[in-house]
């Protein structure tokens, strides 16, 4: 049996962490695969959101705020140096895709010293929502990410996020109100939420092995810049350069 691995990797271009975060996915792992990162101030829609629907555009611009699409579904987020990005990769099919994130966040959580309530489309600390999830999978495997707000100002989350439009779509955010863990009067030092979530997941998939980057997921990622992250049209219309 493969053992699982803790990737440590760390890539300052937000658009080269979404291309990684595909890459992990696209070379199939044979066993479970945690990765943990943050990305600089952006707005990260959903793969098949239109971003007018989603986005302030106009405030993004006059902030310098990037607005990007990743691979998976759900809804649109805010990343901040005070969000830590949650992925898991899972080799094969999953019946139901994000179970096994719920069940490594809600671990996490509980560690914190907070009370978790898991609902359809995140993690709540009574109303608001703490941890949000989406999925991508290929025949091969399943994606599964989270986002985990440590001391995120909500205040500019929804700055840079429209309200809920008034002729909803099936692909719109679900909005919802959102406190972080220091909102929760939570601080973890620094590394500790890391170390949490290392923990929790290492719990239920047994032992991840930290390891860098391998050069075919490298690979991987240079060619998705090339093809979509660094590419306008993928951002702006989910097109791909050909």
């Amino acid at each position: 049996m493969d053992t699982g691995s803790d990737v440590r990797a760390e890539f300052s271009d937000p658009a080269g962490n979404l291309a990684f975060d595909e890459a992990l996915l696209r070379e199939g792992p044979a066993a479970p695969v945690l990765w943990l990162w943050r990305n600089p101030v952006s707005v990260v829609v959903g793969r098949g959101q239109k971003v007018a629907r989603e986005v302030r555009v106009a405030e993004c611009e006059r902030d310098g705020v990037p607005v990007l699409r990743r691979a998976s579904g759900g809804g649109t987020v805010f990343h901040d140096p005070g969000n830590l990005n949650v992925t898991l990769v899972l080799p094969g099919p999953a019946d139901r895709p994000l179970e096994m994130l719920g069940l490594v966040m809600s671990a996490a959580v509980e560690k914190l010293g907070l009370p978790p309530r898991l609902g359809e489309r995140g993690l709540f600390i009574g109303d608001a929502k703490l941890c949000g999830f989406a999925v991508f999978r290929t025949k091969n495997g399943l994606l599964a990410h989270s986002t985990l707000l440590i001391d995120t100002d909500a205040a500019r989350v929804g700055a840079y996020l429209t309200g809920p439009p008034p002729d909803p779509k099936p692909l719109d955010s679900h909005r919802s109100k959102v406190a972080s863990l220091a909102d929760h009067g939570v601080r973890p030092a620094e590394g500790e939420a890391e170390s949490v979530v290392r923990a929790a997941a290492a719990g239920l998939l047994g032992p991840l092995v930290p390891r860098p980057p391998t050069d075919a997921e490298l690979e991987r990622q240079r060619v998705l810049l090339d093809t979509r992250y660094h590419y306008d049209g993928w951002h702006t219309d989910g097109k791909q350069r050909r």
